[in-house]
């Protein structure tokens, strides 16, 4: 008889999932791992985020000054349609993981996927652009949910640093976050748009390196996967993936040659992906016989904050694209006399995730068994996204003529508050969805978490269409008081939350 997909090939050795002796409060208290983990996620985040900083503007720049042209509201949305892209293959990265590579293998072919798009981005020709993109969205869906998962796996599901740990990891992304719009901004602006994707590709190279360099003091490192396929099993899934894969590429370039395939429909179909990924996952999940029924309790409020993190996100990731926009050509980039790139505002909220995580990883460890449940954490994150959206509306408002440009720090205030909101979001998120998790799905309910951003990016695609078509005070406003509304309800769930959260705290 056949084995299922649930069979393993060999036993697994305990030891192996577990990182080496001594290791355990190595790094500030912490798994030597985190450090690891952590440092590859500062430059996979300097390439990725240094890369997205200059992308909407790359698209928006004319043809003379090495851009593709587009107008504002299309370059907005096809960023944003790439973004859905590669939260997406964050599923398949997911289930790679859990079944066939394991998670350091998983995370380590992703990120060369990631070094090799970023160097095919530094090409100047519109068609290694679209080629980069690719590689760097099938690399990210490989890497991401991965890397976080492994955080997860240094800490018991009891241990109370957890939350703090996801925090200092979340640190090391938005140091990543900070310095790559530094880097890559000031080339594309001053050398060209290809010299800052060169930029981020070689940061990339050197988060590989960091990352093979640590790999003794990562939990899991040894096993291929922790459900694998049996051989056949496997065999045949691989044939099919790459099967898939090449059909895919057939079939998209044909419709594209006979002209059915433009990029308006391709961001379209993006969306309704994006919309019926997550419903579809998370049934398969409320289905599946390897679910226990105590799992599937704890997926029901997962469900809600799934839906908080779209809230958020759809406000977070723009800005990468409307704000970069609305800095580019109604604020100043002088700041006492110092002018400076518009993509040097990306690194305003990379700088404050990395002032504040801290801080909140200090609190939460301070406060222990006191501190606020994290659905509430998610519920304040989500209603300061909105707030920072809410604010744009002030200094937007009542200013006619092409000349105004608004100072400064409105748009870095606005990017306070959507930085807290980010560092209490995603760390308790993040920690929430690793505690969660079915044991059979642990790599793929992070993926899923990763799912919420694909969504967010999804929606962002569509709704970024009518930006510059209604005014700046409505589009900021709506959009902002949409996100302090969810959060709003969140809290108001929060018992219900807490009763049926457990363990999460």
């Amino acid at each position: 008889m056949s084995r299922t997909v649930t069979d393993i090939d060999e036993p697994r050795d305990p030891e192996a999932d577990q990182p080496p002796p001594g290791d355990d409060h190595a790094f500030l208290g912490h798994p030597r791992g985190l450090a690891t983990l952590s440092g590859l996620e500062v430059w996979e985040r300097f390439s990725f985020l240094g890369m997205q900083a200059i992308l909407v503007l790359y698209f928006a720049d004319t043809v003379a000054n090495g851009g593709l042209g587009m107008d504002p509201a299309t370059a907005a949305s096809v960023s944003a349609a790439y973004g859905t892209m590669v939260y997406l293959v964050s599923v398949a990265g997911g289930w790679l993981a859990d079944r066939i590579l394991g998670s350091y293998r998983a995370v380590l072919s992703g990120g060369i996927l990631i070094a090799c798009g970023h160097y095919a981005m530094a090409v100047p020709t519109a068609a290694m652009t679209w080629v980069g993109l690719g590689l760097i969205s099938a690399g990210t869906g490989l890497l991401k949910p991965n890397v976080a998962s492994m955080v997860g796996k240094l800490y018991r599901t009891a241990d109370q640093r957890r939350d703090a740990g996801f925090a200092l990891y979340y640190m090391g992304i938005n140091i990543g976050a900070f310095a790559g719009p530094l880097v890559t901004a000031w080339f594309g602006e001053n050398k060209g748009w290809h010299w800052g994707f060169s930029a981020a590709a070689v940061g990339m190279t050197a988060g590989l390196v960091q990352y093979v360099l640590g790999r003794r003091h990562l939990a899991g490192r040894k096993h291929s996967a922790e459900y694998a396929l049996a051989p056949d099993a496997m065999r045949t899934a691989v044939r099919r993936i790459a099967g898939g894969c090449v059909a895919f590429a057939a079939v998209a370039t044909l419709l594209a040659v006979v002209g059915w395939l433009t990029m308006g429909r391709f961001v379209d179909l993006l969306t309704l992906v994006s919309v019926i990924a997550p419903v579809v996952y998370f049934t398969l999940m409320f289905r599946s016989p390897r679910v226990s029924a105590e799992e599937r309790g704890r997926l029901r409020p997962y469900v809600v904050l799934f839906l908080a993190s779209v809230a958020f996100n759809f406000i977070l990731f723009q800005a990468y694209s409307t704000m970069m926009l609305l800095a580019s050509t109604n604020a100043r980039t002088e700041i006492l006399g110092f002018d400076f790139p518009a993509g040097w505002y990306a690194s305003a909220l990379g700088a404050f995730e990395v002032l504040l995580a801290p801080v909140v990883a200090a609190l939460w460890a301070r406060m222990g068994p006191r501190q606020p449940h994290a659905s509430n954490k998610i519920a304040i994150g989500v209603i300061l996204g909105g707030l920072s959206f809410l604010l744009m509306v002030i200094p937007t408002s009542g200013h006619g003529g092409e000349a105004y440009r608004m100072a400064a720090w409105w748009i870095v205030g606005s990017y306070l508050l959507l930085g807290l909101g980010d560092v209490l979001l995603e760390t308790s998120g993040m920690s929430a969805t690793t505690k969660l998790a079915p044991k059979a799905y642990a790599n793929q309910t992070m993926a899923l978490w990763f799912l919420s951003l694909a969504l967010a990016n999804g929606i962002q695609a569509q709704v970024v269409k009518v930006y510059g078509t209604v005014s700046d005070p409505v589009y900021f406003g709506v959009n902002g008081a949409i996100a302090v509304a969810v959060g709003l309800a969140v809290i108001a769930m929060a018992p219900w939350l807490r009763r049926t959260m457990h363990p999460v705290h």
